[in-house]
């Protein structure tokens, strides 16, 4: 199995953490009685790191159906090369390290972190280009 195709199977793994964490964290906040309703009322807005955590799975999201698209196009493509699979475990491990940085609040090193994602995820692209 191509190692791109390793880093997508993880980093879908790796999304799912993302949502349980923040939902986690949402739950805490809002209550159980919130979370299992209807939800017909808008919720009070999340605060502090379960607001944190929730942004960081939506930016986990809006990224990861490009890293997703770009990896099974350069696979079914037969275009992989050395550098796909770096920008494929580039992408994931940025991904990884963004979460808790994230979490913590680290404002730079955040934006820094996306951005290094980001050029893994246009390093597996560069296989089609």
């Amino acid at each position: 199995m191509a190692i791109e195709l390793k880093m997508l199977a993880w980093s879908v793994l790796l999304g799912v953490i993302y949502v349980l964490v923040a939902v986690t964290l949402s739950l805490l906040q809002r209550g159980l009685k919130w979370n299992a309703s209807n939800r017909d009322t808008e919720p009070k807005p999340l605060t502090g790191v379960a607001a944190r955590a929730d942004r960081a799975s939506r930016n986990f999201l809006e990224t990861f159906a490009f890293f997703a698209a770009a990896v099974l196009a350069v696979v079914l493509a037969q275009r992989t090369t050395a550098s796909t699979a770096l920008g494929a475990e580039i992408y994931l491990w940025a991904r990884v390290a963004y979460l808790p940085i994230y979490l913590a609040g680290i404002p730079y090193v955040r934006t820094l972190v996306w951005g290094v994602s980001l050029w893994g995820l246009l390093q597996v692209l560069g296989g089609l280009i």
